[in-house]
This record gives C-alpha cells, structure tokens and sequence, in this order.
C-alpha cells in the first residue's frame, strides 16, 4: 500500500507523511481524496510499466499541489518566472499543471525534472512523455472516482497498453474541448498530432 511507502530516493526533502500533511493543508477534502486516488493508481501502472514506483507517488500526490490556489498566484508566478506569456490567455484548468510545478518547486523542494514534467504535462500532455509522465496523466483520467463516459473503456485499454491509453486521452478530451467551445491550449494539439494517429484503430 502507499501509506507503507518509504521515500529513499531523496526525490524530495521529506517523508510521504509530511508530504500528504502539506497536501492536506493545500487542498479541500475532495480534491485531496482525488490525489490519494490518483497516486495509488500511478504506482499501479508504475509497477506494471517499470517505471520508478517513488517518484510516481510523487508526481500523482503532487499534480494537484496548486488546483485551488488564487488565480492571482499564478498571474504572480507566471511572470516572475518569465514563462511563456501565452499562458496567461488560460485559466487554473492549464495553470495548475504548467505553472503549479513551478510552485512545487519552489515551496516542496522538488527538483526533478521528470516528477516536475509529471506534473507540468498532466492535463495537457506533450509531444514527448516519458513513462512517468504517460502514467501520471493517465493515473489522474482513470482513477476509481472518475465517472464518466468512456471511462471503463479508457482503464481496459491501458491496462493492456499505456500509450495507447495516452492517445485516447488525448483524442476524447480534444473532442470534449472542442465540442464545449472551450479553448485549445497548443500543447494539446501538439500531443494529439504525435500520439492520436499513430494509435489509430485501437483506441475508437
């Protein structure tokens, strides 16, 4: 179980204990329940997909961190940090993965760049993911809270196969974005175009 997990790796300077106590304090009830699941779920697929089992109950506790942080906070750190300004067009949805794993950064004192990558890419994907970062998007899509249509058929194809669970991702929130007139973020078109067609067939 999780809650058994000895961090060793020195990933991150502190107990998972600690860690959970910071998310507690960051987080409603709900969300912090969500992140629970969704760690959970990574060291699953982590563990069937030789991926570093510490690092995922990293980056699946953490890809939450600054889900429900002011807007102001990630106005502030967009620009101190001098990221792309094209971010500041979206909203938390974006922020809280591609900005959030600045503060993750900043105040957990995580420096590692593929549990930061998890983090950054968890909602909107890219072109290239490592496998870490292909489980900790699907582990937050699959998670046993989730409840929505295409959901049961999401968790059977990755089972069998991660990427192709990644590609149908990609597809079927692209076309809830779209068909809710909800906007783009580029990155998701960019990991549309790298992962969708290749999976073609197997993931309709």
């Amino acid at each position: 179980m999780s809650k058994e997990l000895v961090y060793q790796q020195n990933y991150i300077p502190m107990t998972r204990d600690e860690l959970v106590g910071r998310l507690k304090k960051a987080l409603k009830d709900k969300r912090f329940r969500h992140v629970l699941r969704v760690e959970q779920t990574a060291i699953d697929l982590a563990r069937k997909n030789n991926v570093d089992i510490e690092k995922a109950s990293i980056a699946g506790l953490c890809h939450d961190y600054a889900k429900q942080r002011p807007d102001s906070d990630f106005i502030a750190e967009i620009k101190k940090k001098g990221l792309d300004p094209l971010l500041l067009d979206y909203g938390n949805a974006i922020w809280h993965g591609v900005v959030g794993a600045e503060l993750i950064k900043d105040e957990l004192g995580i420096w590692d760049e593929d549990i930061l990558n998890a983090v950054r890419h968890h909602t909107t994907g890219a072109p290239v993911m490592t496998k870490l970062e292909q489980v900790i998007y699907m582990a937050d899509y699959i998670e046993p809270g989730r409840d929505f249509e295409g959901v049961n058929k999401a968790r059977i194809i990755t089972a069998a196969n991660l990427q192709a669970g990644v590609a149908y991702q990609t597809k079927h929130t692209l076309a809830y974005l779209i068909a809710n007139d909800k906007p783009v973020y580029p990155k998701t078109i960019d990991t549309y175009n790298a992962w969708v067609p290749q999976y073609e067939g197997e993931i309709d």
